[in-house]
């Protein structure tokens, strides 16, 4: 044993096992603070990530809702706008039915007009040719003298019946 009390071998062993028996309670309790403190950083990390993906999750949601409840607006509005479109076209073509049935009425009413028209410079026409022809047949006839008698008396008689 002397031979090992004086090797020093022995004594760095001996020192070596000292000083890790007394390094090793701060070193241990250093290391697990350290530790402690890197699983609880990890754990908010975890709990912080679980976080964000429960927000990323209910963003998600509100966003495919908001898609959905678009996508249904753009249908109605859609079905709204083919409605007013067939409306429109409907009104457009009862509007165009209407002028056309006023257009037609009124080129009717102008034939009956053109018509009535031309039947009265017809009739005025006749009348003005059955006077021209009368005082021509009356003017010859009656330079023989006894008719223009005649014409008076009959024309008088007329006038006096005409009168009372």
């Amino acid at each position: 044993m002397d031979a090992l009390l004086n090797d020093a071998n022995f004594w760095v062993a001996i020192s070596f096992a000292i000083f890790v028996i007394l390094a090793w309670r701060p070193l241990k309790k250093a290391m697990l603070t350290a530790l402690d403190d890197r699983t609880e950083r990890i754990r908010n990390d975890i709990d912080e990530a679980a976080r964000l993906r429960e927000e990323a999750q209910a963003l998600l949601a509100s966003y495919i809702r908001k898609q959905r409840d678009a996508a249904a607006e753009a249908e109605e509005i859609l079905r709204h706008a083919k409605t007013e479109a067939k409306r429109f076209k409907d009104q457009a073509v009862a509007d165009l039915e209407n002028a056309l049935v006023r257009r037609e009425a009124q080129a009717m009413e102008r034939i009956a007009q053109a018509e009535a028209q031309a039947i009265a410079e017809v009739r005025a026409f006749a009348v003005d040719l059955a006077i021209a022809a009368t005082r021509r047949l009356l003017t010859d006839q009656a330079s023989r003298g006894d008719l223009a008698a005649r014409l008076i008396d009959d024309s008088i008689q007329v006038i006096g019946a005409k009168l009372h």
